[in-house]
């Protein structure tokens, strides 16, 4: 039998190994008085391991937006509305820049799942002082982009952000997943069933708690619970002309909401 001391050495190199392109011995880890100098740019990290070495040193991807919010508390006007999300927030300001105007701030990352958004909350919300925040967020957990979660997690980061915004002062938007009948990245999953259930959950919990529910899946799924022809080239990123279905929805959400503050 081979002695617990070289199973040890051998799982430790393999260990080493698996998590060298994320981790480099001459990487700063640890507290930091900025994180974010220490960290590479894409063109520093080999190609296809960014995503990996964010993941690892900057989990919630705090350095995104750092310097726009600097620059942004520095002009001394607050926001009324911060969106909150994923790459369905991101691209929404890509396809339609010019909604995002008059106060809205766009803080969507690509990829990102709740845990995620919940790490970076305070730093691209509370700390803008907005009137109002417009949570978009569930997809990429259903994907599992971070790897497995229960609904009950995702759900619970859901709430943490929304009660967190609540403390503050901050009125809360909680918007429904969009329809996906699957993932280019994740063929093997169903996810409609997943995206109907977080939505149920999400509209009562925002019922009970007097937050508004901004409900774009109904407008925009078929019956089947995929995305309206039109509405997305690859079943999950909305077009111009789905950005275009959900924005009345979106602006009376936050007139609505301004309207009670």
């Amino acid at each position: 039998m081979m002695p617990r001391w070289k199973i040890f050495a051998a799982l430790t190199t393999l260990f080493c190994i698996a998590s060298a392109p994320a981790i480099a011995q001459e990487d700063p880890v640890g507290v930091l008085p900025d994180p974010c100098a220490a960290r590479k740019t894409p063109d520093q990290v080999p190609s296809g391991e960014w995503k990996a070495y964010i993941l690892a040193h900057d989990f919630g991807d705090l350095c995104h937006y750092r310097t726009a919010n600097v620059d942004l508390i520095k002009t001394g006007r607050a926001p009324r509305v911060v969106f909150m999300g994923d790459s369905l927030t991101e691209f929404w300001g890509q396809q339609d820049p010019s909604f995002f105007s008059e106060g809205k701030v766009n803080r969507g990352i690509s990829g990102q799942t709740t845990s995620q958004m919940l790490l970076r909350f305070r730093q691209d919300v509370i700390m803008l002082n907005p009137q109002a925040v417009h949570i978009m967020a569930g997809t990429n957990d259903v994907a599992g982009n971070t790897g497995p979660v229960s609904l009950a997690q995702v759900e619970g980061n859901i709430a943490s952000m929304a009660e967190l915004a609540k403390a503050q002062g901050i009125r809360v938007i909680l918007a429904s997943v969009p329809p996906a009948a699957h993932f280019p990245w994740r063929p093997q999953l169903q996810p409609v069933n997943t995206i109907r259930a977080l939505n149920d959950w999400m509209k009562s919990y925002a019922a009970t708690n007097g937050f508004t529910y901004v409900d774009y899946f109904g407008a925009m799924a078929t019956a089947d619970g995929g995305m309206k022809p039109g509405f997305a080239d690859d079943g999950v990123h909305p077009t111009k002309q789905g950005y275009a279905a959900m924005e009345p929805l979106t602006d009376a959400a936050i007139q609505a909401v301004l309207r009670s503050k």
